[in-house]
């Protein structure tokens, strides 16, 4: 890495083609994600000499595109969502769990669900870093907010 350069995400777009009508809690988690990884992320594409780096995130023939460019650096990856998907929809179920138990739910209740969407989360997280692996090498935290950004481009309205 040259003197001064960082791996990090300086910016991220997603594909508006492949976001649907998203509830207001969706569109936060998108906007917190976003901020988060501008804000804070380990992001080290494979062969970049250094960043910071633009993300454009979308869906392609059922695949994760993603497209990083930097300073001299410039990539295209398409991954497939196979082994994402049963994740990226248990999560959704249990994402929906935890907005009606905190409408009416026991506390004991709501942090039961938290707990599982938490692992969920994290599983997702962890599998897309697997996926990632020797593309573009991520922290656990940067992977969870990537994993909040596939799970709004696998939404369907």
């Amino acid at each position: 890495m040259s003197e001064g350069a960082t791996h990090r995400i300086k910016g991220i777009q997603l594909d508006p083609d492949g976001l649907s009508g998203a509830s207001a809690e969706v569109e936060h988690e998108r906007r917190v994600a976003i901020y988060d990884l501008v804000e804070e992320s380990d992001f080290r594409p494979d062969g970049a000499p250094g960043g910071p780096y633009d993300l454009m995130l979308g869906l392609k023939d059922n695949r994760l595109s993603m497209d990083v460019t930097g300073p001299d650096y410039r990539r295209g990856h398409m991954l497939s969502l196979t082994p994402l998907r049963g994740v990226v929809k248990d999560y959704e179920l249990i994402c929906e769990s935890y907005l009606q138990a905190v409408r009416g739910a026991s506390q004991a209740q709501i942090e039961a669900v938290d707990m599982g969407r938490r692992g969920l989360h994290d599983e997702g997280a962890r599998i897309l870093k697997e996926r990632l692996d020797g593309k573009i090498d991520v922290d656990h935290e940067t992977s969870r907010r990537l994993f909040t950004l596939v799970v709004a481009l696998c939404k369907r309205g």
